[in-house]
């Protein structure tokens, strides 16, 4: 969907396994995956390739232990020879002039805002371009290399209630009252939300004082894209005068570069975003989709005539959720990605709706767990440059089906890590279901080891076969992972995922379960020393099942919805919740909402239960594990809160040290309550 979906103190027994302490000079390093190692990964993302299909730009994404964080730099491939070439120690958003002969970036100085920089790539010299308050996104060259534009917030004022008594000189007082008088008002990740709107401004290529073509109390958004005379640029929108209860209905618009002026190019409801002009002006790509208030409604390539007319979908027929869409260079097709079975792949659709496959395997994202990801880039050559990997590693740059960088080879050639098998799963009303199990280094065939469910977001996201440290991390603690694609995960057709429309949870609970069973029938998992966890939608699943089922010796619930109405109301997207997932809001049918809450469960578990929440959570508001919390206290149910500290929804696990901690967290909670191996299963 283009909608945005519902994804710890260094403390608690660590596993010897997870130890964190480095290495003596007597100590041999660990083969198995440990927590000290997301240090050591890295991981490529956003590859550009240059028009002429010669060099490729990308962030390398890497460890940095002393900050703990993921720093990103920007390094060049030579696509002929594979060479690498660092360009900047620091930088994102790498961006080619239309000639190849620069590349624009968004770096920041220590202490300072990120600013536009572009290099000569002939003479190595950089300049910084701008001098903002904020940071420079959606950056878009001119057809002519000779401007760039980008968005960027600028400051507003919010509303004024009174006024404080005058202060007398010197005194210390406390702060200023803070009103509020947005709907949204906060945003996970970005914490509460200061006044102020993005809008598009234009700068010279050269450098000099920026100009501001957008105005307006509207966000105005990218990715942006010039017409071929340079004279307009096209980008998506909700200018409606009540956008703010309207989120979902945004529009095209093309605004010209000189005056300033905008015309709205589509009309109709729903979210119509990310137009591309064509090279030689005359039509616009767009993805988008009619809102029929569905939880899931995958979005379709679209494409109009230059002046908004004679729209039509290319990708009616495809039952797949389009997510990028780039015009080749003659402009008789469009390169898209989309999410099939659990895998990205890109594909070029002709204008007659003709779709020819040209690469599959994309990956990336986050590290910690196995959703589907990666991004791509096309050159004017037809060229396609994208993230791609597999489960044994975070996502390298590929062309042409083949890998370019090995950024973890080296290191990882010392670890022996969990393996993955494919577990064919079939649920109870005979829908086959898309599993896999990550078994523990050194696994011996024909033995049960103890066994994690573990549950993905969403719900309307899919798991793939791909890299995720958490797995890792719990296999080498001697536990095997089972996952899987319930009823309601994606890129299995609106169909699929709308099994669960305003029915969520249900009965994507006996697919889940269906999944158990199956890892159990295969020899892997043993029966008697099952445990589940999952993250946000993943958590309402964890939470969900425990009241429903005995069978796992114990859970955690990680950042979860326990109780609905609570969520719909302090959420940072108010107003989502009661529009997609119910059919009324909270006052007019609260017993919908109670029904499938998980805290309407409560009174029945007996698993002990975890809960774990990043401490600024904005998506499904810490309130929602503390609730939990104290109603599992209150019943007498083992239990433990955990708080990310610093920590939002999104940025659940962007510090390696807080993942890893979580992890091992986690698995000292499950160790707890792990019981001697189950027989060696039957050959």
């Amino acid at each position: 969907m283009l909608r945005h979906a519902l994804a710890l103190l260094l403390a608690g027994a660590a596993l010897p396994v997870l130890a964190q302490d480095a290495p003596t000079k007597t100590d041999a390093p660990s083969r198995t995956f440990t927590g000290s190692d997301l240090f050591n990964l890295e991981q490529a993302s956003d590859p550009q390739i240059s028009p002429d299909g010669r060099r490729i730009a990308y962030v390398r994404r890497t460890g940095d232990i002393m900050a703990d964080r993921m720093a990103s730099a920007i390094w060049l491939i030579d696509t002929a020879t594979g060479t690498q070439t660092p360009l900047a120690a620091t930088g994102s958003s790498p961006r080619w002039s239309p000639d190849g002969t620069r590349l624009a970036y968004v770096a920041a100085e220590p202490g300072q805002a990120p600013q536009l920089h572009v290099r000569w790539l002939a003479t190595g010299a950089t300049a910084r371009v701008t001098g903002l308050p904020d940071s420079p996104d959606a950056l878009a060259w001119s057809p002519d290399g000779r401007q760039i534009a980008y968005t960027m917030r600028v400051p507003g004022e919010g509303m004024k209630l009174g006024k404080a008594p005058p202060k007398p000189e010197g005194a210390k007082w406390a702060e200023p009252l803070e009103i509020i008088d947005r709907v949204t008002y906060r945003a996970d990740g970005a914490g509460y939300l200061k006044p102020g709107f993005d809008h598009i401004f234009v700068v010279s290529a050269d450098g000099g004082a920026p100009r501001q073509l957008t105005f307006g109390n509207f966000q105005d958004g990218g990715p942006l894209s010039w017409s071929s005379d340079g004279r307009r640029i096209v980008f998506a929108a909700n200018r409606r005068p009540d956008w703010e209860r309207e989120a979902n209905d945004s529009e095209v618009f093309s605004v010209d570069v000189a005056s300033g002026s905008l015309r709205q190019l589509t009309k109709r409801y729903g979210p119509d975003q990310s137009p591309a002009l064509s090279p030689d002006g005359s039509k616009i790509a767009y993805i988008g989709y009619d809102d029929k208030y569905r939880s899931n409604e995958p979005a379709q390539l679209y494409v109009m005539d230059a002046d908004g007319s004679n729209p039509r979908s290319l990708t009616a027929n495809l039952d797949r959720e389009i997510e990028t869409a780039v015009w080749a260079k003659d402009g008789r097709s469009i390169y898209v990605s989309y999410d099939d079975h659990a895998e990205k792949k890109v594909a070029r659709i002709g204008l007659d709706g003709r779709l020819t496959p040209v690469v599959g395997g994309l990956a990336g994202g986050g590290l910690d767990r196995p959703y589907t990801g990666g991004t791509f880039s096309v050159s004017d050559r037809g060229q396609v440059a994208y993230t791609g990997g597999d489960w044994k590693k975070p996502a390298d740059v590929y062309l042409g089906g083949k890998p370019l960088t090995r950024l973890n080879e080296t290191w990882m050639a010392g670890k022996t890590m969990g393996d993955l098998r494919p577990v064919p799963v079939t649920s109870k009303d005979g829908r086959k279901i898309d599993a896999w199990i990550v078994l523990p280094p050194n696994y011996q065939p024909g033995t049960r080891v103890p066994t994690i469910l573990e549950i993905h977001g969403g719900p309307h996201t899919a798991y793939a076969p791909v890299f995720a440290s958490d797995y890792q991390l719990y296999a080498a603690a001697g536990y095997a992972v089972v996952y899987a694609n319930p009823r309601g995960s994606t890129s299995y057709g609106a169909e699929f995922a709308n099994l669960i429309d305003k029915n969520y949870p249900s009965e994507d609970y006996d697919d889940l379960m269906a999944t158990v069973d199956a890892a159990i029938a295969q020899g892997f998992a043993d029966p008697n020393n099952l445990f589940v966890t999952g993250g946000s939608g993943g958590g309402v699943l964890t939470s969900w099942i425990v009241g429903k089922t005995d069978r796992f010796k114990a859970a955690a619930t990680q950042k979860p919805v326990i109780n609905w109405i609570s969520e719909a109301l302090t959420m940072d997207g108010t107003g989502f919740t009661s529009r997609y997932w119910f059919r009324k809001q909270p006052w007019e049918d609260p017993m919908s909402y109670w029904a499938r809450s998980p805290l309407s469960l409560v009174g029945n578990v007996k698993t002990p239960t975890l809960v774990v929440v990043g401490s600024e959570d904005y998506r499904t508001p810490v309130s929602e594990s503390e609730q939990y919390y104290a109603a599992l206290q209150i019943r007498g149910v083992p239990t433990a809160l955990v708080k990310v500290t610093g920590a939002s929804h999104g940025g659940f696990t962007a510090r390696p040290s807080q993942s890893a901690a979580k992890a091992s967290a986690i698995l000292a909670w499950f160790d707890k309550y792990r019981t001697n191996a189950a027989p060696a299963a039957a050959q």
